[in-house]
């Protein structure tokens, strides 16, 4: 294991169980459906904030779509991305469409805070247990291998505590 993964894992790992209660979420996405968090309880839920000025966003989204690709299917885990800016409905679905994610993009206009918890930098990524709760913040890129590794350790200490 490199130690810039290592690094990165020690980061994404940091929340641990901080957050007690489900929290509930609810954005539209850019055909105006609305996604609440409470629809994805017993499903992991993975929430990406960037924005199209970004670089290191922009770098982890081929990533983040395969990703997406790997789970839809299975039903296990679900990939949001929150767009983190202020631009247009247009600018923002010609964006997506040229980067071609396939994954849910909702939209927050930009605040300090989140029901999630804060946005310091971006990228940022939450991990949402199936529960519902926050468990993991990640600032800074993310790679779909993170995302499996951390939700993987998750699933099998709670099977162990079974």
């Amino acid at each position: 294991m490199s130690m810039r993964f290592a690094l990165l894992m020690a980061g994404l790992l940091f929340a641990g169980t901080v957050f007690a209660d489900p929290v509930e979420y609810s954005l539209k996405d850019l055909s105006g459906k609305t996604h609440h968090l409470s629809d994805y309880r017993g499903k992991w839920v993975v929430v990406n904030y960037w924005a199209t000025w970004c670089p290191p966003c922009l770098k982890e989204i081929p990533d983040l779509v395969e990703f997406h690709e790997r789970h839809k299917d299975k039903g296990d885990v679900v990939m949001l991305g929150v767009n983190f800016e202020d631009i247009s409905q247009e600018q923002l679905a010609d964006f997506v469409e040229g980067q071609m994610i396939s994954y849910p993009v909702l939209r927050e206009q930009p605040a300090p805070g989140t029901p999630l918890g804060p946005v310091p930098g971006l990228p940022t990524t939450y991990i949402v247990s199936p529960e519902g709760r926050p468990i993991a913040r990640q600032v800074g890129p993310v790679t779909g291998e993170m995302l499996d590794d951390f939700i993987a350790k998750k699933q099998k200490a709670a099977a162990k505590a079974e």
